[in-house]
């Protein structure tokens, strides 16, 4: 597939809010996959705030990344929280530099094994509703072309937020990312029970879960919050998962 219809196909992906299996879930996993795939990028990870303006990780491609990204809310300083508080990308091309600034970041991302990282602020118009993380593991900027790109891509993610049918008696974006923040905690507790049942890591535990959605072309947020519920039995998660 070429570059332009890999373009395509990642906007069509993101926008298409009318998919039987979409939920913000699917969402923000695209768009994180879709930064790896289409920029100069070797991890991404997404935040959004929640009511109280706390950023939340809410999609990552690696767990090094959602672990950059919970070191920043933890401290509460890092170029994620300022471009979400400025509404303005932020670019580190070498985090080393940084040591005084950022101490615990900075070791953090040493130990990941990144060097280098760029941010852009999740909007919707004016406001800023999280950012996107893009990390890399050499130093250097991220080009100029990548960097309006993954721009363009955290935007069209925001306005598709807004136009999912998260609660008929809420259409402000409040309403849209609680939501979506209330699903990805169901999906966390979700993953918790499947590892603590078959004795996996949580991140093989969310794949196992990804698997079955996507096997029963369901919504990965209505499968864990099934699963959460008790309306889905436990023991029919793995069962016929591709490798297990």
């Amino acid at each position: 597939m070429n570059r332009e219809r890999e373009l395509a196909t990642a906007f069509v992906g993101l926008a298409d809010t009318y998919a039987p299996d979409f939920d913000p879930l699917r969402l923000f996993d695209r768009l994180v996959h879709s930064c790896r795939r289409l920029l100069d990028v070797e991890a991404a990870a997404v935040m959004i705030a929640d009511a109280r303006g706390t950023l939340k990780t809410i999609a990552a491609t690696e767990d090094e990344a959602a672990f950059i990204e919970l070191m920043q809310t933890q401290t509460g300083r890092g170029p994620c929280m300022d471009c979400y508080r400025t509404g303005e990308s932020r670019s580190v091309p070498d985090v080393t530099a940084e040591t005084e600034r950022w101490p615990q970041l900075v070791a953090a991302m040493n130990d990941a094994g990144y060097r280098s990282l760029h941010t852009v602020p999740v909007r919707l118009h004016d406001r800023a509703l999280g950012a996107l993380t893009l990390l890399n593991s050499r130093t250097g900027a991220l080009p100029g072309g990548d960097a309006h790109l993954a721009q363009a891509l955290a935007d069209s993610a925001a306005l598709a937020l807004m136009h999912w049918s998260a609660d008929p008696r809420g259409d402000d974006v409040v309403t849209r990312v609680q939501s979506a923040l209330a699903a990805k905690t169901v999906l966390e507790i979700a993953k918790g029970m499947i590892a603590a049942h078959e004795g996996l890591p949580l991140s093989q535990a969310g794949r196992v879960l990804d698997d079955y959605a996507d096997r029963h072309r369901a919504s990965l947020a209505a499968t864990a919050q099934a699963l959460v519920d008790r309306d889905l039995d436990i023991t029919v998660i793995r069962r016929g998962t591709v490798g297990t």
